[in-house]
């Protein structure tokens, strides 16, 4: 569809640079060869309405035979959303599902009570090499869904809503701006949006949304006479109109937001909780392992090995 010029307000200038209320950089962790970016939780920022994990992964590059190869592990209290820009990634888990992520598509896998899962780059992908560059994030719960059953739901890039026009590329993933509504439903009001920006492109941020962030993944972006360049996250005041323009290498930037928690969350390891007993709860099930009985179960066909309670 095509972009509506209304949406594209002045980019502030002046004293309106008090509208960016936090800039985060990201924390770069070394997995063995494959390095993340962790813009959320922050010191100054654990969410951005939902988001409370944010995870940049890679750009990467895998010789054959070699591949990303997260076991079995544990979640509970958040969703995860997995969106790639470049590779695949073999998701299982203990629902019985069997799904390759694949770029653009949108992977939404709800925790609630618990749910395991395993992320691998094997089978047939492993006989060349291989590229991975994308976002994992998590999504906390609202404390009325802590507890709901586990779910996931997959939606192909053809499914989501594309806005084009005047130099820019959108992607509506999850949640509703613009005017636009993705068909994955979410467990609270949020928008996630990936966009690909020409060179002195504007695109506001969407003003209808409580809590906002932009996550700059390519080039960089100029906002209230500000330029921030690849691996910087800006988080918004509520209620501003804000825009940014594209450096003169266009950008491709990933915004963020939504309803704000009903409070802060207690995050250990893979596990999100309102409160600390959930967490030693989470833990006790996992380090007592009963796969047929017990709270967790492993992934079918991914049930040999899973990841160990960390003794932290």
């Amino acid at each position: 569809m095509s972009w509506n010029p209304a949406l594209d307000p002045d980019c502030p200038t002046g004293d309106d640079i008090d509208a960016i209320d936090t800039v985060i950089v990201p924390r770069a962790r070394d997995l063995g060869g494959f390095e993340v970016r962790r813009a959320l939780p922050a010191p100054r920022r654990q969410m951005v309405g939902p988001f409370i994990f944010f995870d940049q992964m890679g750009p990467a590059e895998f010789v054959t035979g070699q591949g990303i190869d997260v076991r079995p592990h544990p979640h509970i209290g958040l969703a995860t959303v997995t969106y790639l820009h470049r590779g695949s990634i073999h998701h299982r888990d203990s629902l019985g599902t069997d799904q390759w992520i694949e770029p653009g598509a949108v992977n939404l896998m709800i925790a609630g009570h618990g749910i395991t899962h395993s992320e691998r780059m094997d089978g047939a992908a492993r006989e060349k090499p291989q590229s991975l560059f994308g976002i994992q994030s998590w999504i906390a719960l609202p404390k009325g869904a802590e507890d709901r059953a586990a779910d996931f739901i997959h939606a192909p890039k053809a499914d989501l809503p594309m806005l084009e026009g005047e130099g820019k590329q959108v992607r509506l993933i999850m949640g509703e701006a613009y005017g636009e509504r993705a068909p994955v439903e979410t467990p609270s009001e949020m928008f996630y949006l990936d966009a690909l920006l020409e060179a002195g492109a504007k695109l506001p941020l969407p003003d209808n949304h409580e809590d906002r962030g932009a996550y700059v993944l390519e080039g960089e972006v100029e906002i209230a006479g500000q330029t921030f360049d690849a691996g910087k996250m800006m988080v918004f005041r509520p209620g501003d109109r804000v825009s940014m323009r594209a450096g003169a290498n266009g950008a491709r930037v990933m915004l963020l937001g939504g309803a704000t928690m009903e409070g802060d969350r207690y995050i250990w390891w893979n596990f999100v909780a309102s409160s600390k007993e959930r967490i030693e709860e989470a833990k006790e099930a996992w380090r007592a392992g009963d796969w047929q009985n017990g709270r967790f179960q492993l992934p079918p066909g991914d049930d040999a090995e899973f990841i160990p309670l960390p003794e932290r």
